[in-house]
């Protein structure tokens, strides 16, 4: 009776995995990386295959990379309406009126009204050049050769949810940052309140910025891999998000890390064409007719390693999730084993 009941038991069964499109199949396991792996990993896939990827740097990035660091779709006055209303509500809650809050309302406000008024070529070009990115690296770890035609056949039929997908990474995002706004209102609001003078509102406020911070980091590394599952596996919107929170965990630190280098990056090239382009700080100006289009470049190829990492990232992430699925597997095969023995043995 008790040999009976044993092998009557059955194994739990894995949790349900959204499989890739057949293309992709083919990938074999990706070895888990960390962030200085993965960034070289990025730079073989690179080098194998320089001409797609330069191409897609060329035809599809460089265009709204051009247009997010010009700002020639930003109207400067919705940029200084939206910096004197952020301003007024800094002030109004308790912090001190300083050049450092003006610069850092003034920034935030461009970052809103740009990505706003460029929302159009984020939703064409951008978003097709990550959809290109992630499938010339699953080519590369399946080892195929990128066909334009099969490419374009595969985003006619991921185009709706990867457009879906985007619209929730939007929504996520506006919705972490009207979190972050709400909740230092309401902390500098509340010293105000007990009597406390703006010189010392600020450290809270600040702390507020720092878990934001983390908070943001997090929420663009769910966001970006998001994207990249909307390609390969067939999950979209909220559900790809899931998906992405599932595989991120145990590698939270290597995401992160890739977060801080692109941010780093991009930050870098953004201050330059500032300062170099846009700000006529030296000279007659005519370095610009260089300097320009090279900083767009560069900014440009940030974008370009940045989303190749985020592909590579994912693989990384998907062999991890497996490898522990496996182990669970193992560990219940056992413990049924270790049962049906102590069944036995009564």
């Amino acid at each position: 009776m008790g040999r009976l009941i044993g092998k009557q038991s059955s194994p739990r069964l894995p949790p349900q995995i959204a499989r890739p499109w057949p293309e992709f199949l083919e990938v074999g396991v990706v070895p888990p990386m960390n962030a200085l792996e993965i960034l070289r990993e990025t730079v073989r896939i690179l080098r194998t295959d320089p001409s797609t990827f330069m191409t897609i740097l060329g035809l599809l990035i460089c265009p709204v990379s051009a247009a997010l660091l010009s700002n020639t779709l930003v109207d400067a006055a919705v940029v200084g309406a939206v910096s004197h209303r952020l301003v007024l509500l800094a002030v109004t809650s308790g912090l001190p009126l300083t050049h450092f809050l003006k610069q850092m309302c003034h920034h935030l406000a461009g970052t809103v009204v740009s990505c706003t008024f460029c929302f159009p070529l984020l939703l064409t070009f951008l978003l097709l050049a990550r959809a290109s990115i992630v499938y010339s690296v699953a080519c590369s770890y399946a080892g195929k050769k990128v066909v334009a035609l099969e490419f374009f056949g595969t985003a006619s039929r991921i185009w709706r949810r990867l457009v879906s997908t985007y619209i929730w990474i939007c929504v996520s995002i506006c919705g972490c940052l009207a979190l972050f706004l709400a909740l230092l209102v309401m902390v500098c609001n509340a010293l105000a309140v007990l009597g406390y003078p703006p010189e010392i509102v600020v450290y809270p406020a600040l702390f507020t910025v720092l878990v934001f911070s983390m908070v943001y980091a997090h929420t663009i590394i769910v966001c970006n891999l998001a994207t990249v599952i909307s390609i390969l596996e067939d999950v979209s919107g909220p559900q790809a998000l899931a998906r992405s929170v599932h595989l991120i965990k145990g590698q939270t630190q290597a995401g992160l890390l890739i977060f801080l280098g692109s941010t780093i990056g991009m930050a870098l090239v953004e201050g330059l064409f500032e300062h170099r382009v846009k700000t006529l700080s030296y000279g007659d100006g005519s370095s610009r007719l260089w300097e320009g289009p090279l900083l767009v470049l560069m900014y440009s190829f940030v974008v370009l390693v940045d989303s190749m990492m985020s592909a590579v990232f994912y693989f990384t992430c998907r062999s991890s999730s497996m490898e522990v699925l496996n182990g669970d597997d193992h560990s219940v095969e056992e413990l049924e084993k270790i049962s049906i023995e102590l069944v036995d043995v009564k």
